[in-house]
């Protein structure tokens, strides 16, 4: 993200296809290697969700929470237990960051007159350009996550004819359970907007604190600073919004079972059931597996985001100049200016001349 999320020297109002390439191609790239690096994590987090804790180990001693599911999933399925749902997660993810990172942006280029007195975007403004942005990618990707979630937790299920792959598993959702299927979990996916909603203000903020007190911008923050920003704002955000993803995945995981009663009946009633059998607990089953594998995976998405669209930014041939005003260097947001011409443009440019904006090029 730019410098608000940590780039570019100033933000306009509508991002240009060079600036989308960089903030789409990173954000793809990033998602895709952090996907792949926690992977074994995330299968055992979803399975924690939906079917609880697993059972000890024959010994009868009981480890850890992690180390027994690994060794279940290893005896029973093999290394590729471990990697089950890859294929869909990085298929989401190549959308779901090319497209939110981009839409986020946008976004906070449209709110900018929302700046506070120091010229950044307020909370609330920055809440809602992530929320806004966290609706468009889930409800574009939701039928890709409910592949993943079925195909993370089919493993587990007896009698239960597996899906072969992605093709198999949409054609037999549609098939067996109408496009409806697909966008099971979509409400409290649609809830967990929250969590981006809290998330990347908080790490906005991190990051202009930490650009202040080093006398740095935030575009210039070294990747020891943008890890420390992004893990604190992901371990709050996730502990905050946790009890939506295990709604979700119960709802999105029930279907596959065609010969079975449907257990939940929608969110609210998974809800009712979840807290009268578990209690507030059972809205936190696998959440420190989550904080193991959503903190290094945000470090690494973030990290590499913001490496990759400098150097995308660097490598990239810049398009035909044009003054525009908007976000400063140190990713402060200036108010969008009446569209008044070049002329009005260039006498900005020279009333700021000696302060640290900068006139981006396209």
């Amino acid at each position: 993200m730019s410098n608000g999320g940590g780039g570019r020297s100033y933000h306009p109002q509508s991002i240009s296809i060079r600036e989308f390439i960089c903030h789409g191609g990173a954000g793809a790239t990033a998602g895709a290697i952090a996907a792949t690096f926690v992977c074994p994590l995330d299968v055992i987090k979803t399975r924690l969700q939906v079917h609880g804790l697993p059972q000890a180990s024959q010994s009868g001693v009981r480890g850890s929470v992690i180390i027994t599911s690994l060794q279940n999933i290893i005896r029973n399925e093999g290394l590729k237990g471990m990697y089950r749902g890859l294929s869909p997660t990085i298929i989401a993810l190549l959308p779901n960051w090319a497209v939110y990172f981009p839409l986020y942006e946008q976004l906070k280029g449209l709110l900018s007159s929302y700046a506070d007195n120091s010229g950044q975007l307020t909370i609330g403004a920055n809440m809602a350009a992530a929320a806004g942005a966290g609706a468009a990618t889930a409800i574009t990707t939701n039928p890709l996550w409910v592949v993943k979630t079925r195909l993370q937790t089919q493993g587990m299920r007896t009698g239960v004819v597996p899906y072969t792959g992605v093709l198999s598993a949409l054609r037999r959702i549609v098939h067996e359970e109408g496009f409806r299927g697909l966008y099971s979990g979509v409400l409290p996916s649609l809830a967990g907007i929250s969590h981006v909603a809290i998330q990347f203000p908080a790490y906005e903020k991190i990051k202009s604190y930490m650009a202040k007190k080093g006398n740095t911008t935030v575009d210039h923050l070294s990747p020891v600073d943008v890890a420390i920003a992004s893990s604190i704002s992901k371990v709050f955000a996730s502990i905050m919004t946790y009890p939506h993803e295990v709604i979700r995945s119960r709802l999105q995981e029930q279907g596959q079972a065609r010969n079975t009663q449907v257990q939940y009946a929608g969110a609210i009633d998974c809800i009712r059931k979840v807290f009268r059998k578990e209690g507030v607990s059972g809205f936190y089953r696998g959440c420190a597996t989550n904080l193991l594998r959503t903190t290094p995976s945000a470090v690494i998405t973030f990290t590499s985001y913001e490496m990759i669209r400098r150097f995308l930014n660097q490598v990239l041939p810049p398009e035909a100049k044009n003054s525009e005003v908007g976000r400063r260097s140190d990713g402060h947001v200036k108010p969008w200016p009446n569209n008044r011409g070049n002329v009005e443009d260039n006498k900005l440019s020279q009333t700021h001349s000696n302060k640290d904006y900068t006139i981006k090029s396209h």
